[in-house]
C-alpha cells in the first residue's frame, strides 16, 4: 500500500499530518509513503477552514484527488482536519468520492500523545507544536470552535519529541501553537514557556529555537529575559496584533489597546536591540472607518516592523464578527490591504539595508547555480514567510542544505540580503 498525504493550512496542521502518517504506517504494515498521487492507494487530505480561501482550497483539493480514483490506482480517500470539524455531514452527503472523514476532535489529542512523526519537509527545520486550541475567542476567529479549549502538551512529551528530532538532524526548532505565550498555564498553573525554552536549549544538535504566535499581552519579563539570554533562542518574535485602533481592537475582543502595544514593542526593542518583530494585520474588519485605517497606517509607519503581513477580513459563519454591522465592502478591504503593503515596503527595505556590514550565522536551504549563490536564512527569517540571504559561493561548492555557516552581509536587494562566506 502506498500512502499520499496533502497537508493544507498552518504549520500546526503539518505537525498533525506527520503524526497521522506515522499512525497510518502502523495501521497498514508494509505500507510506504509516496510523493506521487498517481501511485497512491490511499490519499489523506488534512484540511484547513480558517478563512474562506482556505475552505475553497480544501474543497478543490478533495475534488482533484477524487479524480485519481478514475485515472490512478487510488482506492481510499480520507479527509481530515478543520473542514471536517465544520462540515462533516455536508462532506459525507455532497462528496461521494470521500471514503472516510475524521475531524480534529476525533484525533488531535491522541496524536499529541503519539511522539513518532514522518518527515514531510526538510529535516533540519522542524515545527514543534506545544499546545492545542485557544481560549481567547477573538470575534473574527473560528479556531476555538474547531480546535477546542487551550491544552498544553506536557513538557516531558515535548522534550522527548525534540530529542528525537535533533537525533534525526533537526537544527532549527520552531515552536507553534494557536498561542505559544500561555504554554503551561493549564498544566502547571504558570507560564512555562521560558522553562521550556531553557530545557530545549540543552538538547545537543539544536542550534536555533524560533517562537511564533506570541500574543502581545502575554509577553512578560521572564519570557523577554529568556529570549535575551538564551543563546539558542532566535531574537525573533511573531506577535499578531491585528489592528491598532482601540475601537477595532475592542470589537475584535483583543486584550490590548494601541498604547499597550506601543509600550510592549518599545520594551522588547529596549531589552533586545537586535530583535526582529513580525506581525499580522487585518483590514476591513466590520465597522473599520477611514479614521480607524489612518490610525493603523500611522502605527505601522511609526513602529517600523521588520516583517509584516496583511490580510483582508474574512467573514466566517459562526463567529461574532460575521453578524457585526456595517460589513466593509470587499473592494475596500483589498484596497486597504494593498495600501498597507505599499506603506510597509520601504520600511522593510530600509531595515534590510541596515543589516549591511553585519556578520550573521545563516542556515543553508538551497543553491542557485545560475547566480552561483547559496540560498539561506538568518535568525531574522522564518521559513516560507520571510526573506532570504543569498550567499555568494565563489569557488566553495561544498555546502549542503542544513549547514550553518558565518557570512558577512555586503548588500541588500529589496527584502533580501546578499552576503559573502567568511
Amino acid at each position: 500500500m502506498k500512502i499520499y498525504m496533502i497537508s493544507l493550512g498552518c504549520d500546526k496542521n503539518r505537525v498533525d499530518s506527520e503524526k497521522m502518517l506515522s499512525n497510518l504506517l502502523n495501521k497498514y504494515p508494509g505500507s510506504e509513503i509516496t510523493e506521487d498521487p498517481e501511485e497512491a492507494d490511499i490519499a489523506v487530505i488534512n484540511t484547513c477552514s480558517f478563512i474562506g480561501p482556505a475552505k475553497e482550497e480544501s474543497i478543490n483539493t478533495i475534488l482533484e484527488m477524487g479524480e485519481y480514483k478514475k485515472t490512478g490506482r487510488l482506492q481510499k480517500l480520507i479527509v481530515a482536519g478543520c473542514l471536517v470539524e465544520r462540515y462533516k455531514d455536508e462532506i459525507r452527503k455532497e462528496m461521494p468520492e470521500v471514503d472516510e472523514v475524521t475531524s480534529v476532535s476525533d484525533y488531535v489529542d491522541r496524536l499529541d500523545a503519539q511522539m513518532a512523526r514522518v518527515e514531510s519537509g526538510e529535516n533540519y527545520t522542524q515545527y514543534l507544536k506545544i499546545a492545542e486550541g485557544c481560549d481567547k475567542y477573538c470575534t473574527y476567529c473560528i479556531i476555538p470552535k474547531l480546535r477546542g479549549h487551550y491544552r498544553s502538551i506536557p513538557m516531558e512529551h515535548l522534550l522527548a519529541e525534540a530529542r528525537d528530532l535533533a537525533e534525526a538532524g533537526t537544527k532549527e526548532l520552531i515552536l507553534v501553537a494557536q498561542e505559544t505565550t500561555l504554554y503551561g498555564t493549564d498544566l502547571y498553573g504558570r507560564k512555562a514557556l521560558p522553562e521550556l525554552l531553557s530545557r530545549l536549549a540543552e538538547i545537543p544538535g539544536i542550534a536555533w529555537i524560533r517562537i511564533l504566535y506570541c500574543y502581545p499581552e502575554e509577553i512578560d519579563d521572564a519570557l523577554i529575559a529568556e529570549i535575551r539570554d538564551n543563546k539558542k533562542v532566535c531574537h525573533y518574535l511573531d506577535i499578531p496584533i491585528q489592528h491598532a485602533s482601540d475601537k477595532i481592537l475592542k470589537n475584535m475582543h483583543r486584550r490590548t489597546r494601541e498604547a499597550e502595544l506601543r509600550t510592549q514593542i518599545q520594551k522588547l526593542r529596549s531589552a533586545i536591540p537586535d530583535i526582529v518583530l513580525r506581525t499580522t494585520l487585518i483590514t476591513g474588519f466590520p465597522g473599520e472607518t477611514d479614521e480607524d485605517f489612518e490610525i493603523l497606517k500611522t502605527f505601522v509607519s511609526e513602529e517600523g516592523f521588520e516583517r509584516l503581513g496583511v490580510f483582508p477580513y474574512s467573514r466566517e459563519e459562526g463567529t461574532l464578527a460575521a453578524e457585526m454591522k456595517p460589513q466593509v465592502p470587499e473592494k475596500i478591504k483589498h484596497q486597504r490591504q494593498d495600501e498597507l503593503m505599499r506603506l510597509q515596503q520601504p520600511i522593510a527595505f530600509r531595515k534590510a539595508k541596515e543589516q549591511v556590514g553585519r556578520d550573521l550565522t545563516v542556515l543553508i536551504t538551497g543553491f542557485q547555480p545560475e547566480s552561483n549563490q547559496y540560498i539561506a536564512r538568518s535568525y531574522m527569517d522564518a521559513p516560507d514567510i520571510d526573506s532570504y540571504v543569498y550567499v555568494n559561493a565563489g569557488s566553495n561548492h561544498n555546502l549542503i542544505s542544513g549547514d550553518m555557516v558565518e557570512c558577512h552581509i555586503t548588500d541588500a536587494d529589496g527584502y533580501d540580503l546578499i552576503g559573502e562566506l567568511k
